[in-house]
């Protein structure tokens, strides 16, 4: 079952958004930094990988960032605090056209 939370990282100013498989493995994650709370990370799994075999991480990266390598059982979230499937759709789609329009800027 899919499950979606977000977690504050004080330590980074940070809130990480995430989407869980039922096996504990992000399959997206957002990043949300600062008092403004800009997107500094957008990434799926899955667009990862593939970037990763078609030789194009380094972009893939650069615009999206990536996702954690780890199950989320294996390290500790920060008071996790679960979201509605709705809620973290509009936040993901909200940080990559403003990850996606900041390269397309550069």
């Amino acid at each position: 079952m899919t499950r979606w939370f977000r977690s504050y990282w004080s330590e980074e100013d940070t809130w990480f958004y995430f989407e869980v498989d039922a096996d504990g493995w992000v399959t997206r994650q957002v990043e949300l930094q600062g008092p403004l709370q800009k997107p500094i990370a957008a990434a799926s799994s899955i667009e990862w990988e593939a970037a990763q075999q078609a030789g194009t991480l380094a972009d893939y990266e650069a615009t999206f960032g990536a996702t954690a390598e780890v199950s989320v059982h294996e390290w500790d979230a920060h008071e996790p605090q679960d979201l509605a499937a709705k809620e973290f759709e509009t936040v993901w789609r909200t940080a990559r056209a403003i990850c996606h329009a900041r390269v397309r800027a550069c």
